[in-house]
């Protein structure tokens, strides 16, 4: 079995090769354990916050956008990014729910978080759950270059959804495995 100090790249160098409004890219020369050499492409994003916003009849609130990576509409749960001077992921959170939703909440409860794609980027996503939902009389506006429209779906229709690959990203489909799993945990 192979220790943990056989594992660690060490950076030999690091080319700055774009520093943009969010994300930052890198090339990193390292060297393995083994003394072999290798090259790292790296992107560094400050992390974002995915929201499980239930309605009190049991539908999921969805954010329809388009996506130019994919050049497609998507389905998704309210998300947004944390913005560089922001340091508390559930603040970014009850931001992203009023500008996306118009709603606030009572309380924005910690689920979990997860790295989005290890292999490159150090993006961290934060996983929350708002409870509690009300409107907001005067929500703060989306960003000016958002065009969403909410929709509202249950159980069995956002599993749909996956299924037809309506949902494509992974913190929508997390999100309604984990809301799933808390209806059998309730039965």
């Amino acid at each position: 079995m192979m220790e943990e100090k056989d594992f660690v790249e060490t950076t030999v160098s690091r080319e700055n090769v774009f520093n943009g409004k969010i994300i930052s890219v890198a090339v990193d020369q390292v060297v393995l354990a083994d003394g072999t050499q290798a090259e790292r492409e790296l992107v560094f994003h400050p992390g974002g916050v995915g929201i499980i916003a239930i309605t009190e009849d049991e539908k999921l609130i969805l954010v329809k956008q388009f996506r130019k990576p994919f050049e497609r509409t998507m389905l998704e749960i309210p998300a947004g990014k944390i913005e560089r001077d922001e340091k508390d992921p559930r603040k970014t959170a009850i931001r992203e729910l009023e500008e996306e939703t118009g709603l606030g909440c009572s309380s924005m409860e910690a689920i979990y978080d997860f790295s989005l794609s290890p292999g490159f980027a150090n993006e961290i996503l934060y996983l929350y759950q708002a409870k509690g939902l009300y409107p907001v009389a005067r929500p703060a506006d989306q960003d000016e270059d958002e065009r969403i429209e909410l929709q509202f779906v249950t159980l069995a229709e956002a599993k749909e959804l996956i299924k037809s690959k309506a949902i494509f990203d992974s913190k929508t489909i997390m999100a309604i495995q984990y809301w799933e799993l808390e209806q059998l945990r309730k039965k």
